[in-house]
């Protein structure tokens, strides 16, 4: 069984699309999440996690980034909890921090993020939900979609496993758009994580 970790910063849509692919839907792929992680003890993702069965954690950025004990040495709290789950891969979805080398290097080439726009364009520090929308319709894009990639040390920039397109209309808003990019990723996250895992099985 491959146990994953789910990190959002809000409502948790696609925490929960994951939770029920994975827990409910095809339990035969050996892929479990089991835990949904989050930095905001208001995120709704919680309440989805609580009704799924999921445990939850909550953090805030002392636990999340390396801080010092009374020895000076430093300490990480996340990782341990991590670990105490037996985590073995980490999902983004929606995750609004950027995370930290200690996690890289601990899951190396296993944290996957998802983000509303084809990479390399608008992506980088704030460029998240409605804020990727209204710029990708304020440029007159003729397209836009969702990118799913390894995370690295940089906002949006690792190695890309997955893109697909949807086409704007003359009429479109960010509101519509957002629609469109919900939907691919509704359709698509979960089978590229399950694919991805799959390839990168141990």
């Amino acid at each position: 069984m491959t146990n994953i970790a789910v990190f959002a910063s809000g409502s948790g849509t696609n925490a929960e699309n994951l939770i029920r692919y994975f827990n409910i839907e095809h339990t035969d792929k050996h892929i479990h999440i089991s835990l949904v992680a989050t930095n905001k003890p208001d995120a709704y993702v919680l309440e989805r996690a609580r009704n799924l069965g999921v445990p939850q954690l909550v953090f805030d950025k002392k636990a999340f980034y390396p801080s010092l004990d009374s020895n000076g040495a430093p300490t990480y709290p996340v990782l341990e909890a991590l670990r105490a789950a037996n985590i073995d891969a980490i999902i983004l979805a929606g995750f609004l921090w950027l995370i930290p080398s200690y996690l890289i290097q601990a899951y190396p080439g296993r944290i996957v993020n998802i983000h509303p726009a084809l990479l390399p364009a608008y992506g980088g520090k704030g460029m998240y939900g409605m804020h990727v929308h209204q710029a990708v319709v304020a440029q007159k894009e003729k397209e836009s979609g969702i990118t799913i990639h390894l995370v690295d040390g940089e906002y949006d920039h690792g190695q890309n496993l997955f893109q697909v397109h949807c086409l704007l209309d003359e009429e479109e808003t960010p509101e519509s758009l957002a629609q469109k990019i919900h939907a691919l990723e509704q359709t698509h996250f979960p089978p590229i994580v399950a694919r991805w895992l799959d390839v990168n099985a141990s």
